[in-house]
């Protein structure tokens, strides 16, 4: 009988546990004690999982029966004999990846670890990680023997947080073991949860391969869409215009212009640099593609401040007002958000930024990124702004009257073509 356990309880790690506890005995464990005693009140912070949908699968203690046991105490983990490590995988300051995350969700996992039983990552890496990386501490810590003892897999998450549509059991899944054999029963495992169905891969590199692509492709696409934006602007013609036309022909691709953040698109291609690098392989397309889009924050900022000067508004002093702050719409997700850049170039400039945003929390962004932000509408009510640049496309935003916090002669910039362009001076 598969007992599941599910390492790390974030934006994937959740979804993915509240999905096999309606199958199986799984524990959902999380080294956040914090957020142990949130999920086992119900609730979800992250807003990925419905109340009602999570209170439906919880549990009070782990047993054979179907259920979500939510736990901090490491000792529940030696019941299950299925381990899946969802755990964060960022960059450092200098782009590189971080694999400490992993590391110890592996020593974590080690120290558990018994004959027979298979542990399966989800963290998106490049080729190579899960058993030139992981594996190794595994058999360190738990002192057994790599596909003798235990067995690995790789199953790359495919989580698109705050879409409510394409929810994990939705997305076709991809998975692979470190054996042919392991490979079919991981593959099984997840078919028995994924309505969408699965892909077997032959290996586990070539898993890891396929997860890292997709990301670096969407990057590589929206970086063209932002170069193409910049030289439309010169022109005086409208991007979104342009995209419209384009997009009448059956197989254009419809990208947009935009700010690319988050924990896939902004940090995935550097894990795949960082591997042609170490093959003595320079990547050329996907670090062109990463420095383009690293750099729209500033490029907003510059043209909002052109627009600012061309109506004879004083930048030093001036107020402005950040509609948005998390890195994608309807989502209160901020990590590896860019509107921070945009935020971080304008007060370079002496100008006073306020940023209101009804998803992000302030204390998590104040933690992260050591700016105040507000998420009441009741803050920035009755003040009137120099500048206002619309950054996230929340559906909120629908139902504000931007216009009625706009000075006189106010600019208002659209980063999202989210607005009717005869509203706005300018859209990316």
């Amino acid at each position: 009988m598969k007992r599941i356990a599910i390492i790390g309880l974030g934006y994937v790690g959740l979804p993915l546990a509240r999905l096999f506890a309606t199958k199986y005995p799984t524990v959902g464990f999380d080294i956040n004690r914090a957020r142990i005693s949130e999920l086992n009140t119900g609730h979800d912070s992250t807003l990925e999982v419905e109340d009602q949908i999570l209170k439906a699968v919880l549990v009070d203690t782990f047993s054979n029966k179907n259920g979500l046991y939510c736990t901090d105490d490491l000792t529940v983990l030696k019941e299950c004999n299925v381990y899946i490590v969802t755990v964060p995988t960022p960059i450092d300051k200098n782009n590189r990846p971080d694999l400490t995350p992993l590391y110890k969700a592996s020593e974590t996992v080690g120290a558990v670890l018994k004959k027979g039983d298979i542990v399966i990552y989800e963290s998106t890496v490049y080729p190579g990680v899960t058993e030139e990386e992981c594996v190794p501490v595994l058999e360190k810590i738990s002192g057994l023997k790599f596909n003798v003892d235990f067995f690995a897999g790789y199953s790359p998450e495919r989580i698109n947080p705050g879409d409510k549509e394409h929810t994990v059991e939705k997305i076709l899944k991809v998975a692979a073991g470190s054996t042919p054999e392991i490979g079919i029963v991981v593959n099984e495992l997840y078919k028995s949860v994924i309505t969408a169905g699965t892909h077997l891969a032959p290996s586990i590199k070539v898993a890891e391969a396929a997860k890292v692509i997709e990301n670096s492709q969407r990057d590589i696409n929206i970086a063209f869409i932002n170069e193409l934006s910049k030289i439309f602007n010169l022109m005086g013609i409208d991007t979104h215009e342009v995209l419209e036309a384009a997009g009448t022909k059956w197989n254009f691709l419809k990208f947009k212009p935009g700010l690319v953040g988050g924990h896939c698109i902004g940090v995935d291609p550097y894990y795949l640099a960082q591997k042609a690098q170490e093959l003595g392989y320079h990547p050329e397309i996907i670090l062109a593609g990463r420095r383009l889009n690293d750099k729209m924050g500033a490029y907003v900022s510059t043209e909002v401040i052109k627009l600012m000067i061309n109506k004879d508004i004083k930048v030093k002093g001036a107020n402005i007002l950040v509609l948005g702050f998390t890195f994608k719409e309807n989502c209160p997700d901020v990590r590896n958000t860019k509107v921070i850049d945009i935020v971080r170039e304008l007060e370079a400039y002496h100008t006073n930024v306020c940023v209101y945003d009804p998803w992000a929390k302030p204390e998590e962004v104040l933690h992260e990124y050591n700016l105040k932000t507000s998420n009441q509408l009741g803050d920035i009510k009755g003040k009137l702004f120099d500048a206002i640049i619309l950054t996230v496309s929340h559906d909120k935003f629908l139902q504000l009257d931007i216009p009625s916090f706009k000075k006189e002669n106010a600019v208002l910039y659209d980063v999202k073509g989210f607005l009717k362009k005869e509203d706005v001076d300018a859209r990316l």
